[in-house]
Formats: structure tokens, sequence, C-alpha cells
């Protein structure tokens, strides 16, 4: 094949980039990509102009939606004006940037590392905690994902770890208040005793941070039990211990606040950010920390830096990614679409007999689907798919409807300008495909 200025066809598109490109997380034998053309709301076409409903912000990062003329003008002005500057100097965009979201987070974190995502804030983050603590240990749980580098993956609690053992030194796992939906859910009490059992025999005062995402994202949308984000912060407290909350995916309204421990008004030591920061349209994260934590790096050395920190394009779209969303009031119309979302949900519960759970805080969602209403037997076993799950899969591809189907679950977590009657297209599609799985129910 020979590549020309004339536009590709959908083929032509996955047979060069198959050929050329690694797709991730995948044998590449298995892979079926969707050829992506264009893409504006909460919708994205292929190039020969197939609609796709975008049911979960792509990688749960374009919030706003796609194509906002107001980001996308902001990026080419930037780069009209200052393209690049190295991260030694100061540019007005990084300044306005850091400045803003000292407004935005909780507390009074107000000092901003940034980085090229959500991966390294979080390898960041941690260098940042031992580097001030000058202990060593962090603790993460099992339900968690946080990146694909070398201490994020290790961080992270899901299979996409086991690979990539035996990871950085010093991590250790604390335990998760979800079990599945054979197990139900634990108490918060009871998560935070063996929690602190966990931290007694592993050596309180080695242990540097603990980091959790706020709200689960990819193991499950999983909601802390009230009182958990509290205890663990009051347990942090009592040992020396920072709190890292990772609001890579619930952060920047995705949840209904700007971010998703705001719920619990709990203020962490450290905050990771990335995805919603610039609606991904230009790869942004940051490391968000208290101000006695920056303080502590007056006279210290900040061992990090990275050429893209802190880059005047992406800094640019994130300013403007923020506008649209005070704006266009998005949080607000998250919290609310979340609760239209809350009802349609439950009318999957009340109708399917293969939805086992459904789970949503704001426009974050899952359902959890099982084969047997007495064992609750998932449809498809952990860390793997069945032909049902493969069957649902396709059916939404076929329909137009574009998320994340995941073991025996699938997300719906659309962009956070969704109106109601795309919500209840979205749901239209879902409710048919579920047919096939009610089939398997015995």
């Amino acid at each position: 094949m020979t590549t020309t200025n004339a536009a590709m066809t959908g083929e032509e598109i996955v047979q060069l980039t198959r050929k050329h490109t690694l797709f991730e997380w995948s044998a590449q034998s298995a892979v079926d990509p969707i050829p992506v053309a264009t893409a504006k709301g909460v919708y994205f076409y292929t190039p020969e102009g197939k609609r796709f409903i975008d049911f979960n912000s792509q990688l749960m990062c374009v919030n706003i939606g796609h194509g906002d003329e107001r980001v996308i003008s902001a990026i080419q002005e930037q780069a009209a004006k200052l393209a690049y500057a190295n991260p030694f100097m100061a540019t007005e965009v990084r300044a306005r940037l850091g400045a803003k979201l000292a407004e935005l987070t909780p507390g009074d974190i107000d000092a901003f590392f940034f980085t090229n995502g959500g991966a390294e804030a979080n390898e960041n983050a941690i260098r940042i905690a031992r580097l001030f603590s000058g202990r060593h240990k962090i603790g993460a749980r099992y339900r968690g994902y946080h990146g694909g580098t070398a201490g994020s993956l290790t961080l992270t609690g899901d299979p996409r770890r086991w690979a990539a053992e035996p990871g950085i030194p010093g991590v250790f796992r604390i335990p998760d208040y979800y079990h599945g939906i054979q197990k139900g859910s634990d108490t918060a009490e009871d998560v935070l005793a063996r929690t602190e059992e966990v931290l007694e025999l592993e050596g309180a005062k080695t242990v540097a941070a603990i980091i959790v995402e706020s709200v689960v994202g990819t193991n499950g949308i999983l909601i802390p039990p009230d009182g958990y984000m509290e205890g663990l912060r009051a347990l942090c407290d009592k040992h020396g211990i920072l709190l890292i909350a990772d609001e890579v995916m619930a952060g920047f309204g995705r949840t209904g606040e700007w971010f998703a421990i705001d719920h619990w008004k709990v203020v962490p030591d450290l905050i990771t950010m990335a995805k919603g920061l610039t609606s991904a349209y230009v790869q942004l994260g940051a490391v968000g920390m208290r101000r006695h934590i920056a303080d502590h790096f007056d006279k210290n050395v900040f061992y990090g830096g990275l050429t893209y920190n802190s880059h005047p394009l992406a800094c640019a779209a994130a300013l403007a990614t923020i506008s649209v969303y005070e704006e266009d009031n998005l949080i607000e119309n998250a919290r609310r679409m979340g609760i239209v979302m809350r009802g349609l949900l439950e009318d999957l519960e009340n109708h399917h007999q293969s939805v086992g759970a459904t789970r949503n805080i704001g426009l974050f969602g899952i359902v959890e689907l099982i084969r047997n209403r007495t064992t609750r037997e998932p449809m498809a076993p952990f860390n793997s798919t069945s032909p049902e799950m493969q069957a649902l899969g396709k059916f939404f591809r076929q329909e137009g409807l574009y998320t994340f189907v995941r073991w025996n679950t699938f997300f719906t977590n659309p962009p956070l300008c969704i109106t109601e009657d795309e919500m209840r297209e979205a749901f239209a599609i879902i409710d048919r495909g579920l047919e096939l799985t009610d089939q398997a129910v015995g």
C-alpha cells in the first residue's frame, strides 16, 4: 500500500495502522479497531460516515465533548504565539493555569507539577511523597488502576500489572472496600480496621503514602462507602502518612463535583489529574500538593523533570477547557444527568435478568452482568470474556454505541455535555442489547 494526500477509507486506515503500529493491552491479531475520521459533541464518525454515540468519552477523558471550537481556537492561538518553551522558563499560560487550579482543588492544595498524563502524574506523586517524608513504602489497592509506566503499573492492582512484575520496590496492598457482585460490599469500619492492621504489619513509620482512586474507575466504578474517605484521611493523619487522591479519571466533573473527593469534603495531601484537565484535546497531567509539601522544595531539590512539563499548547488547552466547564455549567449538568442515568440504570435492573448490579455517581457508571440470579455468577470470569459478552460488544458496535465492554461489565461514561435525549438514545440501544445476555441466564 502507498499513501497519498487523498483521504483514506476506513479499511485503509485500519490496515496501515495495524501494519505499522501497536495497540495497547492486546494481542495484535485480536485487535479490530474502529476507524475514526471526525467527531462533534457526543458523537464520532468513521470515514464512511457511520455515527457512534461516544458513551465512554473515549477513555473517560473527553469530558466537554468533541470538537469544541473554544478549545480548538485556544490551541491555535497559542501555537501561533508560542508553541514551546522549555520547563525551566515561565510562560503566561503556565502561570494562569497554576493559579486557576489552585482555585479549584480542595483545601490548601495550590502548587502543581505538570506532566504528560496521568501515569506520570502518579509516578511523580509517589516520588514527591518519598522525598518529602523520607519514607519509602506506598500502599495501594488491588481494585485500582494508576497507569502504564513502571511505578504507576506497580501501584495498579488489576491484572495489567502482572506482566510488569516484580515492578518497583516498596509497594504493598491495602484492603479494598468491594469484592464483587457475589460477595457484596464491606462497611467502612471493617475496611479501615483491616487497613490499620496492614499498616501495623508493614510498619506505619515506613509508609510514605497511600494512593487511592477517589472513585475506582476501570475496576468497577466503585464508590466509597459512607465514612471511608474520612476514615482513611484520619488513619493517614494518625500515622503521618500522606494521602494521594488519584483523580485522573474521576476528576473534572465526571462525578458531579470538580473532583470526586469533594463529595466527602476530604483534603488529600497530593492530588493527581489528567484526562478531563484538557478533555484530552492535548496531553497534560498534573500533581497538586498542599502548601507545606510545596514549601519543602524551597531548599530541597525536587528530583523530577520532563521535556514537555508545562507545555504551552497543553496549558492553553487546559485553561480553555476549564472555561468551557464553567461557561456551560457542565459540572451541574453531570450532576443532573447523573440522576437521569440512575433512573435508566434502575430500569435495566428491573427489566433484564442478566443485570446483576448497576452503579453510578454523576456520569460515571457501570453495569455488571450475571448468568445466574441465585449464585450471581458473573457473565464472564475475572480477567476474561465470554461468548455472551463478545456478542453484546458486537451488538453495541453494530448499533453505533461505543463503550468499554470489560469482563462481565460495560461502562456508561458519556461526555458531560450530554442531553437527556442523547442519554435515552444510548440506553435504548443498551436495552435491546441486553436481550442477548438475558438468554444466557439460568
